[in-house]
């Protein structure tokens, strides 16, 4: 049988099908010499036209055939093979044949082949490598990246890469490197990144992954991130007021604990579930003894073991239980409502972190404990509803209850679910906002789209039961000192 194309041309020209001779049998025009059903049909019949139309498609429809692009030509003759090369790169041992063309794409190359620099004229430099993340695989990368349109990045060498492309001022592979990073951030590369980022210059991935780490740091606690996180980093994030806590700032001071026994003892390889119990067992085995951390002398101040903890964190955590204890002295005595405005920077500065997991749909009801001055808060989740409560019935709870009239509370609430790696695939909040709640009132404060919940759901809330401190407050207390 001819090709497609003869065949069309054939039936374009009236010819009959076939090897052109004209059959007498009327079998030339139908489909295997037969006719159809019906009764004979002649050269128009509907299935030739049919079948014409199809094979005219066939004809005019594109087909893709993947030839060896140029790029690949000239990372494969060019790069690899290093072909006309007109100059040699000497770095850690290792020597790439290379080009100047290609080179000029670097900042760093550019620079030195424009300028009155004495490379400008040499066939061979030699690079010094100032960068101790920089080995001869990311140059390999690096250089290789000026011969092609896209680089595979491994997410287990984007921080020698980086280096390499910072060093070489390859501005495409910084930012390549840079997205890779945050697409991957993880328990196992967000200290790694975080650290890199600030190193060189990447301020939205370390943005990102201080986002993560707030975010998972108290949701998702293991072993090897509380080894990586460094002090300034740990400080920076428990001082946050986006800190995702689980349950209450009580449970920040464990975490602290936790951290502080593995930077002391960072051989320690046991499970999540051990670590408090061995903290803890390890610390009361020093009660007199001196620590020698990082060149600074920790020491016993007292007998008992969280009073020791205490001391060890007291710079952090001072200013926050005066804070605690102001604002009790206000609400006992002055009979403080609550806050009566939203001033953001104030509400970031005092506000208490609680929060609580949601292992999967259904209805909870629970209470946050802790300094709650005299407010009974009820939170409920139910129908896709979470509701406050103010109670003021005879119900247990920690201290006594304010029998004011009315009561004010400034609050933030935020939900999110995570994926495997900790990145947040769903997330609401309410921003912060002032609730006025009578006794035993109770208010809905979001109502969650169905669609958008994804179990376990965690559930953070930011919380002021007091007027933010004032300046005052400090200056009016007495001075006892003389007397």
């Amino acid at each position: 049988m001819g090709s497609l194309s003869s065949r069309v041309l054939r039936r374009r020209m009236g010819l009959p099908r076939g090897d052109g001779a004209t059959g007498g049998d009327g079998s030339g025009g139908g489909r295997g010499g037969k006719r159809k059903r019906g009764g004979a049909e002649g050269p128009g019949d509907s299935d030739s036209d049919g079948e014409a139309e199809r094979e005219e498609r066939l004809l005019n429809t594109p087909r893709r055939k993947k030839l060896k692009s140029t790029s690949k030509y000239i990372y494969q003759t060019l790069f690899l093979n290093g072909e006309n090369s007109d100059i040699k790169i000497c770095a850690l041992g290792e020597e790439w044949n290379l080009h100047k063309i290609y080179l000029c794409q670097s900042g760093y190359f550019s620079s030195m082949f424009s300028g009155s620099w004495k490379e400008s004229n040499m066939n061979v430099i030699e690079l010094e490598i100032p960068d101790q993340n920089i080995d001869i695989e990311a140059l390999q990368v690096a250089f290789g990246s000026l011969y092609r349109d896209d680089v595979l990045i491994k997410p287990s060498r984007v921080v020698a890469l980086l280096a390499a492309a910072c060093m070489l001022q390859l501005d495409g592979l910084i930012q390549q490197c840079g997205e890779t990073m945050k697409e991957t951030i993880n328990a196992k590369t967000v200290c790694g990144y975080y650290n890199s980022a600030g190193t060189y210059g990447l301020d939205s991935v370390k943005k990102k992954c201080l986002e993560w780490l707030l975010n998972n740091l108290m949701t998702h606690q293991s072993v090897e991130l509380f080894k990586e996180l460094s002090i300034n980093l740990m400080k920076q994030l428990i001082s946050s007021s986006n800190l995702f806590v689980m349950q209450v700032e009580m449970d920040v001071y464990t975490a602290l604990k936790k951290w502080m026994f593995l930077q002391l003892v960072p051989s320690w390889n046991g499970s999540l579930k051990q670590l408090l119990t061995e903290a803890d067992a390890w610390f009361a085995k020093r009660r007199k003894g001196r620590i020698n951390w990082h060149g600074l002398e920790l020491w016993k101040m007292c007998q008992h073991n969280d009073a020791f903890f205490f001391f060890l964190i007291l710079e952090w955590l001072s200013s926050v239980y005066k804070q605690q204890w102001f604002a009790m002295l206000r609400a006992e005595q002055d009979n403080d409502i609550g806050p009566q405005e939203i001033n953001k920077e104030e509400l970031e500065a005092s506000t208490m972190r609680c929060g609580r997991k949601l292992a999967k749909d259904g209805d909870y009801c629970w209470r946050w404990t802790g300094f709650n001055f005299g407010f009974d808060l009820l939170v409920t989740y139910t129908n896709r509803y979470i509701i406050f409560k103010r109670n003021t019935l005879n119900q247990p709870c920690s201290g006594s209850v304010s029998l004011q009239p009315r009561r004010n509370i400034a609050f933030r609430l935020r939900l999110a679910s995570f994926d495997s790696s900790g990145k947040i695939i769903c997330s609401r909040t309410t921003g912060y906002r002032i609730l006025t709640l009578e006794k035993d009132q109770e208010e809905v404060v979001m109502n969650l789209d169905s669609r958008l919940l994804i179990f376990p759901l965690y559930i953070c809330c930011n919380f002021l039961y007091t007027s933010p401190e004032k300046k005052a407050d400090s200056e009016a207390l007495p001075d006892n000192s003389e007397t």
